[in-house]
């Protein structure tokens, strides 16, 4: 298990490139189930959620290749049934079930593991997987979806604290193959979601609306192999733009997408940071001390849960007070105590984070315990005087591809070492 130490108070300036979109990659890769010819997908990010999703695709029969971020998948004959040893570190590996169930009928996945914040159950998926005709068995830690055929139906997604992006996306898959018509209400209109779309549509599929809360699907018989190449991660970008705020003097990300971000670009702005934007590269400049300012998460367009974590780390050297309100994931909070152990003063109330910012942060042993929180303490490390101990970092590598190599090319004391 590894550790990340970093020794703060060192200025970041450069410019780094930003990866392939974790979140587009690992749909996309269990999108190539659907087909037996050989699908082509670029950029696909060294992580380890990306390892875990090829694995679980080997182990269900595909033939995948990987080399330089091109992944080649053949699924020619595919398994239905992916165990607990295989799906358990992961979360996304849930989403293996719309296209097994789209092409094979059947399928059945154990409950999945992944990221400790809150309740996310995937009651909604399988609501979408019965409106289209499958049966649905809970049993054991199992999860088994079976039909003697898909027929398209008029399906809602919307859950308690919004649409979910990955029931989106499952359901989207296995609809590809039903007989007929259906269409997805209150659909996630995240870029990830458009982005799996574009590649269902090159496989032959016929989509449209995705990006809208209303997507339509027109089922066909079959898909065929394709090539592509995806998304920039936007909250990796969205990261590094903190990273910038927090520590930079002039820090320049590259293959971004800013409209896929530009939530995050108004909450920067909005603390007083300058950010320039030309041919997918984003600059950002300090423009004196950060100043506060009020966040809410929301679904896409709105400020994403993925950054909230990060921006708690800004806003705790802010001038003044902020609260940040966490609308998606109402526990995602794990990282709050962590910010308080380095002299953060952050109170919550309820699903708000009540942050009065401090003159500074003091370096600490502190413990990871999600992925964006991860990113937040690494980021607080980075502002921090002294030395700040990240433990359990195994977190930070299932989304962030090489995070303190490209924070060290940029100028940041940071080192990796294995316990």
């Amino acid at each position: 298990m590894d550790k990340i130490i970093v020794h703060g108070g060192h200025t970041l300036a450069g410019t780094v490139k930003i990866s392939g979109s974790k979140n587009s990659a690992l749909p996309i890769l269990a999108a190539t189930l659907l087909t037996k010819e050989p699908c082509v997908i670029h950029r696909v990010p060294d992580l380890s959620d990306v390892h875990y999703m090829l694995q679980i695709l080997n182990h269900l029969g595909a033939e995948v290749e990987r080399a330089s971020g091109v992944v080649t998948v053949k699924a020619e004959k595919v398994d239905t049934v992916a165990p607990y040893d295989v799906v358990r570190k992961m979360r996304a590996s849930v989403c293996v079930l719309g296209p097994l169930l789209g092409r094979e009928k059947e399928a059945t996945v154990s409950l999945p593991g992944g990221c400790v914040i809150g309740d996310r159950p995937i009651d909604l998926h399988l609501r979408g997987f019965e409106a289209l005709g499958a049966a649905v068995r809970v049993h054991a830690g199992n999860v088994k979806v079976f039909a003697p055929e898909l027929v398209g139906a008029k399906i809602s997604l919307k859950g308690k604290f919004g649409s979910t992006v990955l029931g989106t996306d499952n359901v989207l898959m296995a609809s590809v193959l039903a007989e007929g018509t259906t269409v997805i209400e209150d659909a996630a209109c995240e870029p990830e979601v458009v982005d799996l779309a574009n590649f269902l549509n090159k496989m032959g599929a016929r989509i449209e609306g995705a990006g809208t809360p209303q997507i339509v699907v027109e089922g066909v018989k079959e898909l065929h192999g394709a090539e592509h190449e995806v998304i920039p991660d936007r909250i990796e970008a969205g990261t590094f733009l903190v990273a910038g705020a927090i520590a930079g003097r002039e820090v320049t990300i590259t293959r971004a997408k800013y409209d896929h971000l530009a939530a995050v670009g108004t909450a920067l702005e909005a603390c007083g940071f300058n950010l320039t934007r030309s041919n997918g590269a984003i600059t950002i400049r300090p423009n004196g001390s950060v100043g506060s300012v009020d966040l809410r998460t929301e679904p896409y367009p709105g400020f994403p849960t993925d950054m909230q974590a990060q921006m708690c780390a800004l806003l705790a050297t802010a001038r003044g007070d902020s609260e940040v309100t966490e609308n998606i994931f109402p526990q995602r909070f794990m990282h709050v105590s962590e910010l308080k152990r380095m002299g953060a003063a952050i109170e919550l109330d309820g699903a708000t984070a009540k942050i009065r910012g401090v003159n500074g942060l003091s370096g600490a042993p502190v413990m990871a315990s999600d992925l964006r929180a991860s990113a937040a303490l690494v980021l607080a490390g980075l502002k921090a005087e002294g030395e700040t101990e990240i433990n359990r970092v195994y977190h930070i590598d299932r989304g962030y591809e090489l995070i303190d190599e490209k924070l060290g090319s940029l100028g940041a004391h940071i080192e990796r070492v294995k316990v």
